[in-house]
Parts: C-alpha cells; sequence; structure tokens
C-alpha cells in the first residue's frame, strides 16, 4: 500500500499498530495518515516516518488493533438514550425486583407523573410471577405500589408493554375495550384484563404517554430529547460506533436531529429511517429526503415497515402453529396491502424499504411484496435498490436463497440469537429452531450480505457482545446455539463494518480502511479477530475516532 504523496502534511497518524483494514484482500498494515477527516496513508511504521509533521496528533498504538469504526446498523437513537435514563429492568431475575425499582421511582415523582421503563422479559426470570397468564404478571402489584404515577414498562422486544392500573385509566381502557387490529389486550381465560398490551394495542397506553409528552412545551421537549439523544451517542462512542442506522423516526424526530446536527451535537454518522403510517407519508416524504445534512452525518434515505411482531411475545407471524401454543401462528401487524403501497411510495422517491420480519410466514410475505414489486418496475435493477429486511430471526428453507437472488439485506442483530435462545426451540420445536433460526451460516453460504447491529434499547449497544454473539453463538450457560451456523471472525467483522456500510449506501466513504475514505478509527484494546474467543467480550475501546478526530479516549 503506498501514500497518495511521499511528503504530506497531515492531522493524525497512527503508528506502530495491527491495523485490520477490512479491504477486499483482508489487508494489514502498521500506520494510517490522515488530513481534513480522510484517509491519505496506510502502510509500515517506517513510511509513516513522513506524516509527522509538526502539527499532527501522533499516537503510538503500542501493538494495539485499529479496525473501521463500528456500523450499527439497526438501533433506536433516542430510545437507547431513554432507555439509559429510564429505569433499567433488563437485569432483572424476578418481578419483585421490577415491582420494587417502581416504588422507588415513585419517591422522587409528583403525583401524575410517568414511570417508564425497558427491559423486562418474562422468560428469563428465575421464577414465574405467583400471580400470572402464560407467564406474564397481572398488573396489580405495580398498581399497589404506584397507584397515583402512571406505569408503562416495556418488553425488551418492545413488542408488548405492561401499564398499571393509572395508566389504563387514564387511557380509557376497560373491561369493554376491543382489542385493534394487529394488536392484543391480553386477557385470561376469566376475560380480566392482565395489564400487558401487545404490538398495536400498545398504543393504546402509548399514545396517551405521547400526548402527556406533548402537553410539555416546544422547548421542554427539545430538551428532554437532546438529553436522550446525547446520553445515546455517548454511549455509541465509547462502544466504537461511528455510524447509526436509527430503525424508525416520525417527521417530528427528523426535525430534531436536525437542529440538534446544527447545534454540533451529532458526532456520529446517523442514516435514518422514516416511519409513519402511509397518509402522512404520501403526504410529506417528498420533503424528507436528506442525503448530505451537517456534511453527510445525517441521511434520510428508509422506510421502516413491520409485519410482525417478537417470537418472545408469540407474535412473530408464523407458517406453522407456535410449538407450544396449538393454533396459533402470531400477528400479522401491517396488511400486505398497505405494505405493497408504502413500496410503491418508496420507489416513486427513491427512498430504501426496511421491513421488520421476525418469523417464517413474515419474511415469506415480504419477500413476495418485494419481489412483486420488483416486477411492477423492471427498468429498476432490485439489487441497486438494496431493499432490507430487518431481523430475519426465523426462515422457511425455501426462503433463504431469496436474499441473494433478489439482491435483499439481511438486516440481523447477533445478540438477538444467543439472548432468545432461551426460549426459541420452546417456540417453534427443535427441528424448525435448527432448520431456520439465526441462520447466518446459510444465509451467507447462499451469497447475501447480512449487516449488523444490537437493536438497541431491546438489546446493549455492546458490540463485543454483539461480536462475541456472532462467532460463537454461546449463551450464557455456555451452551452453543446450532454453532454450525455462526460467523468466522472477519465475517462478524465485515458484517459490522463494510457490509453495515453497503447497507446504508455508504460503502464509498466508510466501512473499511482505505485511501481516500473517511477517517473512521477504532483503537481496541486487543485483536477480537484472533484472541482466544472467551477473551472477546473483556475488549475495550481505547480510542474512537470520527472524520480523523477523537471523540473518545480511554487508556
Amino acid at each position: 500500500m503506498v501514500a497518495c504523496s511521499s511528503k504530506q502534511e497531515s492531522d493524525l497518524v497512527i503508528f506502530n499498530a495491527n491495523i485490520i483494514t477490512v479491504d477486499e484482500k483482508n489487508s494489514k498494515a502498521e500506520a494510517v495518515a490522515v488530513k481534513d477527516g480522510k484517509i491519505i496513508f496506510i502502510g509500515t511504521n517506517e513510511d509513516a516516518k513522513a506524516y509527522f509533521s509538526e502539527n499532527a496528533k501522533i499516537i503510538d498504538a503500542k501493538g494495539k488493533t485499529v479496525i473501521p469504526g463500528f456500523i450499527d446498523s439497526h438501533a433506536h437513537l433516542l430510545g437507547t438514550g431513554q432507555a439509559l435514563l429510564n429505569l433499567d429492568l433488563s437485569t432483572a431475575k424476578f418481578w419483585n425486583e421490577i415491582v420494587l425499582k417502581v416504588a422507588e421511582k415513585t419517591k422522587s415523582l409528583k403525583k401524575g407523573e410517568w414511570i417508564i421503563g425497558r427491559g423486562w422479559h418474562q422468560e428469563k426470570w428465575e421464577e414465574i410471577p405467583k400471580q400470572n397468564f402464560n407467564g406474564y404478571p397481572y398488573h396489580t402489584e405495580l398498581s399497589e405500589v404506584a397507584p397515583e404515577n402512571p406505569v408503562l414498562l416495556s418488553h425488551a422486544s418492545g413488542h408488548a408493554i405492561i401499564a398499571n392500573q393509572k395508566a389504563m385509566e387514564l387511557s380509557g381502557i376497560s373491561t369493554k375495550s376491543i382489542s385493534p387490529e394487529g394488536g392484543n389486550i391480553v386477557r385470561d381465560s376469566a376475560k380480566t384484563i392482565v395489564g400487558v398490551f401487545e404490538e398495536n394495542a400498545e398504543l393504546l397506553i402509548q399514545t396517551t404517554y405521547d400526548n402527556y409528552l406533548k402537553s410539555l412545551s416546544k422547548e421542554e421537549m427539545f430538551e428532554l430529547r437532546k438529553k436522550q439523544a446525547q446520553t445515546a451517542v455517548n454511549n455509541a462512542l465509547s462502544y466504537g460506533i461511528t455510524s447509526f442506522y436509527d430503525a424508525s423516526s416520525t417527521f417530528e424526530e427528523i426535525d430534531f436531529y436536525k437542529k440538534f446536527a446544527d447545534e454540533g451535537n451529532l458526532k456520529i454518522r446517523l442514516n435514518v429511517m422514516i416511519y409513519e403510517q402511509f397518509d402522512r407519508l404520501s403526504k410529506h416524504l417528498k420533503n424528507y429526503k436528506i442525503d448530505n445534512y451537517a456534511n453527510g452525518f445525517l441521511k434520510v434515505n428508509g422506510i421502516k415497515m413491520f409485519m410482525d411482531g417478537a417470537l418472545g411475545s408469540r407474535s412473530a407471524w408464523m407458517l406453522n402453529d407456535y410449538f407450544d401454543v396449538q393454533n396459533w401462528k402470531g400477528i400479522n401487524v401491517m396488511p400486505n396491502s398497505e405494505v405493497m403501497k408504502i413500496t410503491e411510495l418508496a420507489i416513486e422517491n427513491g427512498f430504501q424499504v426496511c421491513t421488520h420480519a421476525i418469523g417464517d410466514r413474515a419474511n415469506h410475505e415480504i419477500l413476495n411484496i418485494y419481489s412483486q414489486t420488483f416486477v411492477n418496475h423492471p427498468e429498476i435493477n432490485p439489487k441497486e435498490l438494496r431493499w432490507r429486511v430487518e431481523h430475519v430471526q426465523h426462515l422457511g428453507k425455501q426462503d433463504i436463497p431469496r436474499f441473494a437472488k433478489l439482491g435483499i439485506i439481511a438486516a440481523m442483530q447477533t445478540i438477538h440469537c444467543t439472548s432468545d435462545a432461551v426460549f426459541v426451540e420452546a417456540r417453534l420445536g427443535k427441528q424448525r429452531a435448527k432448520d431456520g433460526a439465526y441462520v447466518w451460516r446459510s444465509l451467507l453460504n447462499s451469497g447475501a450480505k447480512i449487516a449488523n447491529g444490537t437493536d438497541s434499547p431491546v438489546e446493549k449497544l455492546d458490540t463485543f457482545a454483539n461480536y462475541y454473539a456472532a462467532v460463537t453463538r454461546k449463551q450464557n450457560n455456555g451452551n452453543s446455539f446450532f454453532p454450525e451456523q455462526k460467523m468466522t471472525r472477519i465475517e462478524a467483522l465485515k458484517s459490522y463494518t463494510i457490509d453495515a456500510a453497503y447497507s446504508m449506501f455508504r460503502e464509498k466513504e466508510i466501512g473499511s480502511i482505505e485511501i481516500g475514505k473517511k477517517a473512521d478509527l477504532v483503537i481496541l484494546s486487543q485483536d477480537i479477530t484472533s484472541i482466544d474467543e472467551e477473551l472477546i467480550k473483556q475488549t475495550k475501546v481505547n480510542y474512537t475516532i470520527i472524520d480523523g478526530k477523537i471523540e473518545f479516549i480511554s487508556e
């Protein structure tokens, strides 16, 4: 590898490093130099000396590993910040722990203030609540400890919530309430409302909370979102994440991101998927195609849709009955006719389509819809559209090769595999789980591209836990979930860098360490491509560098 010039000024030089470029040849180097935010040299320590200019920041990596910045290709920025600022329920091992957290929170709040939390998962508790329905706790205890404060606690998956009596009263929920299309107000065999709301039924409570937020002044709302966004950005930087695909934002939230960027606070590259109903999309979409805002840090080019729910809440849409619940195949959240209309709207306005599909029926149906849209537009090369399916957690065998054939990107979150493994076989049965659950190897062998991410706040932004899951598929108990489907170390790194960049139409500017590309670099405490796999999760980020600027340092 050579420099653009043998004698050239630089702003930053990293030398004495183990540089993994993730270029087409998987090249390695010892040093890299940067000028005006772009990489101008990659090579040996000796040749790098020519770039030790007077004003350059010189970093001796001391043998540590340099990789392209991690790209989280599916997560939720404001949701991540909100989760970090509100009650974190992800580590709770018992329902009673959650009740106690809510009780404690009420002590610092005024009457009527909402209590928000996220991360509970009934399948991961060590003990089923005494009063439960299908493993879900009743709202009773929450209502007792917070009688004057509405409570909204989101499931780890984001596809169910539990609310207390106060929140239900404010939302007009009664015994006469009817479950909306694509949602479920969970009732027990006696038709008693449990307090859990699945899929579109979440909106019955969420809308009430949103209305509460709308009562805040514009200044108060901006400051709240700003605090959430800054918290999430700082968290991302600490994990070496330099680019982020926000997987569902409203038009109002995009307006916020523009203002946030205008103030100089957007320190990571942000792509955004718009999530709005068809009527609003058709009216406003043309005004929200944003390609190079804030010097390329903000890009809005995706539309988010939902085919189904989540496996944990049994709302993923399946071809066959759930193994543990007969005569139940999950929920189709958005009718196919609506999805088809939005794909046509995307074609008309030049937007990428990104559709949530977890169950094998959901994946089958969305691939059919994409395929039909491509037939309807023979003038377009489908592979140039780079349409995506988000999650792709369970596939029928017949649909695995269709991703590569159609040029569809599998936007998967490898941490979901090891996190969900505790209940996957219970939901699907062993054979279905083996054949179609999180089949990364099968997809890669077929020629498909996988773009990795965390789906934060469903999971934490922890890049190393996610990478570890990709290359080991090991659960907390040490057992590997169908290990024949794991990725190699380099495949996993590519899914988190260059292939993730491709999924965002950014592979020409980021995703690998090559001359002319933007200097988004991360220095790691150890080489995750070669160390013992059990040491991967102990890796630390020493530097996160974006556009040649050090945005995070921890040595």
